[in-house]
């Protein structure tokens, strides 16, 4: 069986970077990382640049320009976390030299990532990552965003792996070029993640689930959306999940008091042979800096939220103990 650990969001700026002047980096992940332990990648959007740099992004209008020390990977080392998914819109809010002070650290702490690079070809590439004694056992990460256009790599410059969301034939020519490079390089299993849409919409778009569903049709195995701030449901297409959303995981956000951007969940899918086998949902609950399990009232109402997100789209969760579960047939 093999084991991914999928989380939205993790912010480690602002609050959350002060915090850590005063916590240890496993504090931040609280009761939650021994479920991460138990997964055998764990992948996360890094919702901000790692870097000293302090020269904001001004090339075009911004509102939240998002910074951590170097040092707080410290934070992702301590959950163990395998890769961070980089193609969103937040990733140059310190330029260029802030995205690349960012590269250098994740790969001095081991840490895989994909979504940006020093020109388009790098923020194209998959990351590959190795599962010994998985089955599949070698894994390709796909990152891309539709958010902050001006963000995109080109051959001289560096930036994100930009991507229009559109059932175009270019556009999907594009993304079955990009899965069948990923096979060519070995990958039992692909992970499409998706940094798109705007904050906090509850349900994908007509078009949005048109061009997830294409995007399993075309080869992808695992659709890993993450954007909206707040989760979203799960479909299962061609016995493939699409997250839709993943929402948020770690941040110093403001709560939206009916949408509660801090309730969550930590998911975890699971693949046996190539074949889907079972999705875990453990709800959490976000305070700044901070992730923990859910318990009570706040955890009656995430398992309520899913089950009806989810059986919208004819997912059926069921809940066992601390977590909702979809098993396949």
């Amino acid at each position: 069986m093999l084991t991914l650990a999928f989380t939205g969001d993790v912010m480690l700026g602002r609050y959350v970077n002060e915090m850590l002047k005063s916590i240890t980096p496993a504090e931040v992940w609280n009761d939650v990382l021994p479920h991460l332990a138990q997964a055998d990648l764990r992948i996360v959007n890094l919702e901000c640049a790692l870097t000293e740099h302090v020269g904001k992004w001004t090339r075009t209008e911004k509102m939240f320009h998002f910074r951590a020390d170097p040092s707080a990977a410290r934070v992702l080392e301590a959950a163990g976390i395998d890769a961070c998914m980089l193609a969103n819109n937040h990733i140059l809010d310190y330029e260029e030299r802030g995205l690349r002070d960012t590269l250098r650290v994740l790969s001095a702490s081991g840490i895989r990532h994909a979504g940006a690079g020093i020109n388009a070809a790098e923020a194209a590439k998959p990351a590959i990552l190795e599962v010994q004694g998985a089955s599949p056992r070698r894994v390709a990460l796909l990152s891309f965003t539709d958010n902050e256009p001006a963000f995109a790599a080109d051959d001289a410059h560096p930036g994100t792996n930009y991507l229009e969301i559109s059932l175009q034939q270019e556009t999907l020519a594009h993304v079955a070029s990009s899965i069948a490079q990923a096979r060519e390089q070995g990958a039992g299993l692909i992970v499409f993640s998706n940094h798109w849409g705007a904050n906090f919409v509850e349900r994908p778009t007509r078009e949005f689930r048109g061009f997830a569903k294409r995007v399993i049709e075309l080869g992808a195995d695992i659709y890993y959306g993450h954007s909206a701030h707040i989760c979203q449901g799960i479909e299962i297409h061609q016995g493939k999940p699409i997250l839709y959303d993943t929402g948020n995981f770690i941040d110093d956000y403001a709560v939206h008091p009916l949408l509660r951007n801090d309730r969550s969940c930590l998911f975890k899918v699971m693949f046996e042979q190539g074949s889907l086998q079972r999705i875990e949902l453990l709800p959490v609950l976000l305070d700044v800096g901070y992730v923990a399990l859910a318990r009570g009232n706040e955890f009656e109402a995430i398992c309520a939220r899913m089950e009806m997100l989810c059986a919208e789209f004819g997912t059926r969760l069921t809940r066992q103990d601390d977590r909702l579960v979809w098993q396949a047939a």
